[in-house]
């Protein structure tokens, strides 16, 4: 848990939540913050204890304790985008988030809807940025239109996203964008109902949980929206049963052709009647209120069936 962006206390607070449902009569757990300047596993009475980065093991009462797999629940960088999952993978000890290209290729919003589009999967019209470039506000305005929306391409909890409404609202914007990430994505606005999907692999199969609808207070989605309750989320999403057809077997085939497993969790906005997709976590938040774990509730898998779930296909390297 923890990790080097802004999504730090978020994924502390995620770890802290696998940490109090893990089943304890299969499993024995350490809490490992993930920190930029050390990694330190944290008992119970918050003492901390530095970890041998060189093959992930702690020195406890003079006894080596190496582990049999590493519940990832680090979101954004290094947990989210692959660093850790190599990491692992060169060490040999499973992990239970998706493979270190996956990570890479969805964080990376930009290349993440690169790849999809040969598919045919419909996403916003897009205008991409690197710090540096020239700023052509007609250039994008034109392409993307009024209003839009500046992202950092690679962040998470919608840091360094502003919604624009009026022209000389975008270089602010793009500064603000900048804060985050060296590179950026200017979306076209898509208007309509915007919904959640999890997809997660579980006892083997891959599986569509049920969708959640995202009526924000604010003027998106955004960190507020999230994690400071100006949002209702709705599961299930009050749509018909086409719709939800629609974007269930959108998100499953993303899964699929990203070759995906573990967690995910997509978002999806109806623009003019059909899904279009707007961008996947691989280490979605995982609170009691967070949205998959509310998903896999209404269809009767608890938070604990997750963590146990997760742990084991890591362990059988699925």
């Amino acid at each position: 848990m923890g990790g080097y962006s802004s999504e730090f206390d978020i994924s502390i607070k995620s770890g802290n939540v696998v940490y109090k449902h893990i089943d304890r009569n299969l499993y024995q757990p350490f809490r490992v913050h993930i920190t930029k300047n050390a990694w330190y596993y944290v008992d119970e009475n918050d003492e901390k204890h530095n970890v041998d980065r060189n093959d992930f093991s702690l020195l406890l009462n003079g006894q080596k304790i190496k582990f049999n797999a590493a519940f990832n629940i680090v979101h954004g960088t290094p947990g989210e985008d692959g660093l850790l999952q190599a990491y692992f993978k060169l060490i040999g000890i499973p992990q239970t988030a998706c493979d270190f290209y996956q990570a890479a290729l969805t964080f990376n919003k930009r290349d993440c809807i690169s790849t999809l589009k040969p598919y045919g999967i419909p996403t916003a019209t897009n205008y991409f940025l690197n710090k540096g470039d020239e700023i052509k506000v007609d250039e994008i305005l034109s392409k993307v239109g009024l209003p839009c929306f500046v992202k950092a391409n690679k962040a998470g909890s919608s840091y360094g996203v502003s919604k624009v409404k009026l022209k000389e609202e975008l270089i602010p914007a793009i500064e603000i964008a900048y804060k985050e990430d060296d590179e950026i994505i200017i979306e076209s606005f898509l208007s309509g109902t915007e919904v959640s999907v999890g997809v997660i692999t579980y006892k083997g199969e891959d599986l569509v949980l049920p969708l959640t609808e995202i009526v924000s207070e604010n003027e998106f989605f955004d960190y507020e929206a999230k994690y400071l309750g100006k949002s209702q989320e709705i599961t299930p999403a009050r749509i018909s049963e086409e719709d939800e057809k629609k974007v269930k077997d959108l998100a499953l085939k993303i899964y699929k052709i990203l070759k995906m497993k573990g967690f995910s969790r997509s978002e999806y906005i109806f623009h003019n009647g059909e899904p279009y997709f707007v961008e996947m976590n691989t280490n979605p938040g995982f609170t009691e209120a967070s949205i998959l774990p509310q998903q896999a509730a209404a269809v009767g898998i608890s938070i604990q069936d997750l963590i146990t779930n997760s742990i084991e296909e890591a362990l059988n390297g699925l």
